[in-house]
């Protein structure tokens, strides 16, 4: 019995010994394997390097001695210690070459701790979503495309670094490297088309080459930063930069955010040999594509104000990268002049307090980022006192010789009655045929005057995904919500043409046409009297038939509607308010209508809203008179009376009545 006790226990261990020679020569072969793959990788990487340019000699030296690893150390040694390169997105330390950050925000700090647990703060309007333990890149927790777009942009990322630096917390630059390589094993091109689709869509990557070419200056001094991740770093950077010019868009914004961005890899990092390439392409592309994308009056052809500032700051950053790194002369007169038209356009179509109507897909901004978009403009081109003085605050610089002004290739109508946060201002969108973030608005206008925005426009709450996403965005692109005139409700057809444009100290006027629907042509004219209020008449013609309205929305808040008098007044207890009334024929009815507003992406408010509408038959053309009044001090509302006098095809007269003096207002068209 014991013989037999002692040949199992033996048979046992003899067993479990077997297992743990297994073990270990699977370890043994997996440890060769990877330091056979690492070498590969290494060696790879090297002959993707310029090795003759200044600093590599050593680097080189030991690539031709076949000394890989050595070859990666010195590398690692020249990244640390390079100086020669400038980023114009970041501040450094002039000794050190370190970025510098200042007071670190909270909300950085926030979102850096949440991302330690893998809680990643992806964009605006959406909370931070956990993406797991064992980070799953592939999760899509709201069916927003823009949420599965994004993932891989990693904004938290620019958190995590502004956080290390601040904190020198070895924390932050260990996660950052972690959260990098395990992207980069996650996420292979080919993965699946859906993924290939979100991950390596070539906006995504272009969006990563430019963060990545600043957190590089973050991190590269992390003792995380070694020769391993520097291989993983740079081997998916060049990778990421071959998939944009390979893949470029074929118009449109996401083409000029590419080329920029494969500037600023190509400058970054130039000891990559194919980097002269990269930033070849990129300069090709924003060279052809200013005069493509920009009109001759500057405004870019989205016509939706956020993505022109977007736009602007693209040609601008790409000068501004080349410039700062010694690279003179990529860009032609023609280039330089195209952009400052671009910058001026910002000033025509801002509001004194530096916000802009949130015409088709735009969000509302801030004075502050707006002056910062000056102060570097102003920067490129410092003989321009206009942009100075934006830039300053008007401290420096000076004004526009001109109040009331148009850019009539964008189709772009702004009113003032002056500069200053005192001044009363209408800004109208009556424009040709846009592209994807247009919305189909023309005619529709923001009033601002004494520092409030009266009738703002919806703006666009969400992009696409799936279908209750694509409806709120189908409903927020809707013409009704628009101060504009419709058809049975229905979205117009974007195509204005300019019939009259004249501005003079006592009256501005415009009058133009738009095709809007079938067999109806909707002719609006706007009159800014003794630059103080606004006379609007629109005009629905031709043989279609229906229920034609004109729409007016307001600022969130309460308004005093009076349906009988068709008139809505604002009701602010600073005593900044406007009134506006519309005279219509007689089957006219107001009504008030369901609108929100949409401030910031993602998220809505409900404001009032009213429409003026009326049945038209195949032979009438119905008019539609709309006086609106700014008032201030005072809570007596201004009374008004208007009628139209004469109306043919050529012609239309009219007389408005303002706390009894009238007058009589005209447009002839020749």
């Amino acid at each position: 019995m014991e013989n037999k006790t002692k040949i199992k226990t033996a048979r046992v261990v003899t067993a479990i010994s077997s297992k743990l020679s297994l073990i270990i020569c699977g370890i043994i072969l997996f440890s060769v394997s990877y330091s056979v793959a690492q070498t590969n990788n290494k060696t790879t990487l090297l002959a993707k390097l310029d090795l003759n340019r200044s600093g590599l000699a050593q680097v080189k030296t030991y690539y031709l001695a076949g000394k890989a690893d050595k070859a990666i150390e010195s590398l690692l040694v020249y990244y640390k210690t390079r100086k020669n390169i400038i980023h114009p997105d970041l501040t450094v330390n002039a000794s050190t070459g370190k970025p510098i950050v200042g007071t670190l925000a909270e909300t950085d700090l926030k979102r850096a701790n949440d991302a330690l647990n893998h809680t990643f703060f992806v964009m605006n309007g959406y909370p931070a979503f956990d993406y797991g333990k064992d980070i799953n890149w592939q999760y899509w927790p709201v069916k927003d495309n823009e949420l599965k777009w994004q993932i891989h942009r990693m904004a938290w990322w620019d958190a995590m670094a502004k956080t290390y630096t601040a904190t020198n917390d070895e924390r932050y630059a260990k996660e950052w490297v972690f959260e990098y390589a395990d992207w980069v094993r996650k996420n292979p091109i080919g993965l699946s088309e859906d993924n290939d689709n979100f991950a390596w869509r070539s906006l995504e990557v272009s969006e990563r080459l430019e963060l990545q070419s600043k957190l590089f200056f973050y991190f590269i001094n992390s003792k995380a930063f070694d020769e391993d991740f520097l291989v993983t770093f740079l081997t998916n950077y060049a990778k990421q930069a071959e998939r944009v010019i390979n893949n470029y868009s074929t118009e449109g914004n996401h083409l000029l955010f590419q080329a920029q961005r494969v500037i600023y890899a190509g400058t970054v990092f130039p000891e990559l040999a194919d980097a002269k390439n990269w930033q070849k392409s990129g300069i090709t592309k924003l060279n052809e594509q200013i005069g493509i994308q920009v009109f001759a009056d500057g405004m870019h052809d989205e016509l939706a104000f956020h993505y022109h500032i977007a736009s602007a700051n693209t040609f601008y950053k790409a000068l501004r990268m080349l410039d700062l790194n010694g690279i003179a002369s990529q860009f032609p007169q023609f280039y330089l002049d195209r952009l400052e038209k671009m910058m001026m356009a910002v000033v025509e179509f801002s509001f004194p307090d530096y916000s802009h109507p949130m015409f088709s897909d735009s969000w509302l901004t801030s004075k502050s980022v707006m002056m910062k978009n000056f102060k570097d403009w102003s920067s490129v081109y410092p003989n321009n006192k206009v942009l100075k003085y934006f830039a300053t605050d008007g401290k420096e610089g000076s004004l526009p010789n001109h109040t009331s002004h148009r850019l009539p290739d964008g189709g772009i109508y702004a009113f003032r009655s002056g500069w200053d946060t005192n001044s009363t201002n209408l800004i109208l969108k009556a424009s040709k045929p846009a592209f994807w973030h247009s919305q189909p608005d023309n005619g529709t206008f923001e009033i601002w005057v004494k520092g409030r925005n009266f009738m703002p426009d919806p703006g666009a709450f969400l992009y696409s995904g799936n279908a209750a996403v694509n409806k709120q965005r189908d409903y927020f692109r809707q013409t009704k919500l628009h101060n504009t005139l419709t058809l049975d409700n229905q979205n117009l057809t974007v195509d204005a043409k300019e019939l009259k444009w004249s501005t003079s100290n006592k009256l501005d006027v415009l009058v133009y046409e738009n095709p809007s629907y079938e067999n109806l042509k909707h002719r609006r004219s706007v009159f800014f009297v003794n630059k103080k209020f606004f006379v609007i008449a629109d005009e629905a013609i031709g043989k279609a038939t229906g229920d034609v309205a004109i729409h007016f929305a307001f600022k969130e808040g309460v308004v005093d509607a009076d349906y009988i008098s068709k008139s809505i007044t604002t009701t602010n207890a600073d005593l900044n308010n406007i009134t506006l009334k519309t005279f219509a024929p007689q089957n006219a009815n107001m009504v008030a209508e369901e609108n929100f507003v949409s401030y910031k992406y993602n998220e809505k408010i409900k404001r009032p809203a009213f429409a003026i509408q009326m049945p038209k038959t195949e032979n009438q053309t119905p008019r539609f008179l709309t006086v609106i009044v700014p008032f201030s001090g005072i809570a007596v509302v201004p009374s008004i009376d208007a009628k139209f006098l004469k109306t043919n095809g050529n012609t239309l007269k009219v007389k408005v009545t303002v706390d009894g003096k009238s007058h009589k207002l005209k447009y002839h068209l020749r």
